[in-house]
């Protein structure tokens, strides 16, 4: 969701390092507007500042003109400072102010924009940028490498080695179990998916968290489906996951980093959305259709239901969603 912020900037003709966390680097490095991504180990709540004084004296050596901030948090403004680099744009976020060149004020809970449209903001002189109306060029692409290809292309061979293409199912949702469209739903699409498709397989992609879900997907499936559907999650390193997506033929998901992957890569695909907002995190892509009740309880944001029921996901029907995929299917050709 930061790549129009890069893309924006990039057009200022000036070169662009990204400071990220390891999980997330591989989705900097598949950037073709980045020049270099440095990883940094923080840990959520941790000041760690024997780690962010090296990388800010890192840094400081490289003689960085600017530093847009992402995190709203105060630790995430340390680096910048001590790294000596003057123009720091930010939102306001934890009583820092007084430390940053321009400070953004942050939009009202009740009326957020995308957040696409949040970070593209901190480039723009206006605020709020619609990122149902963003251009062209600033719709987020990922350009996988030749070597990673290669290598998701053999982890391809060992597992789905009979199967002439692919389908992805990503169940997981790092914020709770709010936003994940039930097992037994995923488990119902794959036994569709492999009835009508005689020829393709299934990969389950996600985290070491999401492999018991995987798990409960498998066991809802028919016996003579088993050999065609591998999972995954936990499995390959992030970068090799994204190398199969950019391959598959089409993504079936939750509203999570998978999802805006996905859509990065353009391949046709569903996303589902429960307790979230799609128009706050859509997928941003012409070939992602998005599946969303809109019951007077959604969007709550909370990561488990208060209502005990989660309707709004288990109200949207396996067959609603393999229908609509099969339509994205046939528009991609």
């Amino acid at each position: 969701m930061s790549l129009p912020l890069i893309k924006k900037i990039k057009d200022s003709d000036c070169q662009i390092d990204v400071l990220v966390t390891p999980w997330v680097a591989p989705v900097y490095e598949a950037c073709e507007d980045v020049n270099q991504v440095i990883s940094g180990n923080f840990l959520h709540g941790k000041l760690q500042l024997p780690l962010r004084w090296k990388i800010s004296r890192l840094l400081k050596k490289s003689g960085y003109s600017s530093c847009y901030i992402l995190p709203n948090s105060w630790k995430s403004l340390i680096i910048p400072i001590f790294a000596g680099i003057s123009k720091k744009i930010a939102y306001v976020g934890e009583s820092r102010t007084i430390f940053l060149s321009r400070a953004l004020p942050n939009p009202d809970r009740t009326s957020r924009p995308s957040m696409v449209g949040h970070y593209l903001s901190l480039a723009s002189e206006k605020l709020s940028v619609d990122s149902n109306n963003l251009s062209d060029q600033f719709t987020p692409h990922l350009t996988i490498k030749p070597h990673i290809l290669i290598a998701s292309k053999q982890v391809l061979a060992n597992y789905l080695p009979n199967c002439s293409r692919f389908f992805i199912l990503a169940p997981g949702a790092e914020f709770g179990p709010a936003k994940q469209w039930p097992s037994k739903h995923f488990g119902n699409v794959a036994n569709l998916l492999l009835d009508q498709y005689k020829d393709s397989g299934i990969l389950i992609l996600g985290s070491k968290k999401d492999s018991s879900i995987a798990d409960q997907i498998l066991y809802g499936l028919h016996s003579q489906h088993l050999s065609r559907i591998q999972n995954l999650c936990g499995k390959i390193p992030l970068i090799e996951a994204m190398g199969l997506l950019s391959m598959a033929k089409g993504l079936i998901s939750n509203d999570s980093g998978m999802m805006h992957i996905g859509a990065a890569l353009q391949i046709p695909q569903i996303a589902i959305f429960g307790s979230s907002d799609p128009s706050h995190t859509p997928p941003l892509s012409k070939k992602a259709s998005i599946m969303y009740l809109g019951l007077d309880c959604s969007p709550c944001h909370q990561r488990k239901c208060p209502l005990g029921h989660t309707n709004c996901l288990v109200q949207i029907s396996p067959d609603s969603v393999f229908k609509q995929f099969n339509i994205a299917l046939a528009t991609e050709g």
